[in-house]
């Protein structure tokens, strides 16, 4: 390790360097009020006040200092040449630039190299990987995390008051689409991604929707939202909010050992008996509102191909019945020749079942909780076609009219659509799971938690971006996300504009 260099010598070679003198005038002044008369009679929150504004001063006369002095130092080229093979003779020098940071704005002053009727290029951007935009990566990150979180006005402030920074709202709405531009790629390159290990691979999909502006609803709720007549002009009716939301199609792969129990453990847990659960491990959660469902279960099929492309382990797909989603399932099952275990979630068979029994009992006493217990139980030891028939059976028996008996027939009908994917003693014996608490919590998290604020009307632009952003948070990847985008920002905002012949004489 080189020798530490005091701190006093190293504050005295600072003085020498020009750019930094406003840096130390800054320090010097910091610590002349800290000692003062004044300061000591200061309660320690307006002292913190008073750092926070006057420190962050002090780190951007740092940064310009530091700017500054890189500025000084770079040594003007005979010429560069672009990725149009045009070469720019010409060199303008100390051109200035505004770079909003954390710490407050600064000037980067740089060499230009032009050429009539070319645009100009600006080696020392590249050096830095400025961005096309005066926004710093800094604030790009903090603009990205804090609206992930809440609302684009708290973000405003939160940058405000946390920073010295500042970021108006249309800026942060651009800043955050840009943000999550690379998501798809920087999935699609983490191909190295398979497990070591035998525990079950799960995939999990559900749909949530989104208020969204007219303009960016699908086209057939966009259709049916014209078409929609309202009693009042400044407020909806009861009955009158349908036609408003985009579907949102939410995924998550993870993995998890397998847990075996029995149907009675099931239907009769308590938490004095309750067993602990195993934990799962590795989870990627995500979600879109701009592509379709297809498209985003194409997504899960593929993440859990990349964790175990030689299919070694048990793929266990759990789902809601939903119609359309089970479709498209089996479809891309079949289109990828994947096997794997589709399984209909447990807690949707008893909602069904709970609706059921309200046709044969009208209050919800012991009796109606045992009903649906002994049917949940029934149907956990793969009997869900004697209990569709047994409650038909009671319905007609007891003379129940088309329209009391309806939930009867539809609870019914739904254990023997879904017979095939409801063979829970099987499931359990081999310890898969059989509810979809993850996606629910995954709804609730990336949608609802932000996407859901009263009142919120989303453009499509928008809402994918935070999803994509939320997604990669609750995932764990940001940071490394971070990384990956900021190279392809690199490549997009100046490698790209240089030929490669010039890119190898700079390296």
């Amino acid at each position: 390790m080189p020798a530490r260099v005091p701190m006093i010598e190293a504050y005295n070679n600072l003085l020498k360097l020009e750019s930094f003198i406003s840096a130390t005038q800054q320090f010097e002044a910091l610590v002349v009020y800290l000692a003062s008369q004044g300061a000591c009679l200061e309660q320690h929150g307006n002292i913190e006040q008073y750092l926070q504004t006057a420190g962050n001063e002090l780190l951007r006369r740092l940064l310009q200092g530091h700017l500054d002095h890189r500025a000084t130092h770079e040594r003007p080229r005979q010429s560069v040449t672009g990725a149009d093979g045009i070469r720019r003779t010409y060199c303008r020098q100390s051109v200035p630039r505004r770079l909003a940071t954390v710490f407050g704005e600064v000037t980067v002053t740089r060499h230009a190299y032009q050429k009539r009727g070319h645009h100009s290029l600006y080696p020392m951007d590249q050096e830095l990987n400025l961005s096309a935009d005066k926004y710093s990566d800094g604030l790009r990150q903090r603009v990205a995390i804090e609206s992930s979180k809440s609302s684009f006005d708290e973000t405003v402030r939160s940058i405000a008051f946390n920073t010295g920074g500042a970021v108006p709202k249309r800026q942060s709405m651009q800043l955050v689409t840009k943000a999550a531009i690379d998501f798809e790629a920087f999935y699609q390159t983490r191909a190295d991604q398979k497990e070591s290990t035998s525990n079950l691979l799960v995939i999990t999909t559900d749909a949530k929707g989104i208020v969204m502006h007219k303009e960016d609803l699908r086209e057939t709720t966009k259709q049916a939202a014209a078409k929609q007549q309202h009693k009042l002009k400044s407020r909806l009716s009861p009955g009158e909010k349908a036609n408003r939301k985009r579907m949102a199609r939410v995924a998550s792969v993870y993995t998890t050992p397998c847990f075996e129990r029995t149907p009675e453990q099931i239907i009769r847990s308590n938490k004095a008996h309750n067993v602990k659960r195993p934990s799962i491990t590795n989870k990627r959660i995500w979600a879109s509102v701009e592509r379709s469902s297809e498209q985003v279960i194409q997504e899960a099929m593929e993440e859990a191909i990349r964790r175990d492309p030689d299919q070694q382990r048990d793929w266990v797909v759990l789902v809601d019945g939903e119609t359309s989603q089970l479709a498209s399932i089996e479809a891309e099952l079949k289109a990828q020749s994947l096997g794997a275990t589709v399984i209909v979630d447990f807690i949707h068979v008893l909602e069904y079942l709970w609706k059921a029994a309200r046709c044969f009992y009208s209050l919800d006493t012991d009796e109606i909780e045992q009903w649906v217990k002994g049917r949940g139980l029934k149907i956990l030891q793969g009997k869900c076609v004697d209990v569709a028939a047994g409650m038909r059976r009671r319905a007609t028996v007891e003379g129940l009219s088309q329209d009391r008996r309806k939930a009867v027939d539809t609870c019914a009908n739904y254990l023997q659509k879904y017979q095939d994917y409801l063979k829970y003693d099987r499931y359990l014996e081999k310890g898969y799971p059989i509810a979809t608490g993850v996606i629910e919590g995954a709804c609730r998290h990336l949608i609802n938690d932000r996407l859901g604020i009263t009142g919120a009307r989303w453009r499509l632009s928008s809402a994918e971006a935070i999803l994509k952003i939320r997604s990669i948070r609750s995932s764990g990847d940001f940071e490394a996300y971070w990384e990956f985008h900021k190279k392809n920002e690199r490549v997009r905002n100046h490698t790209s504009l240089y030929a490669k012949s010039q890119l190898l004489e700079a390296a």
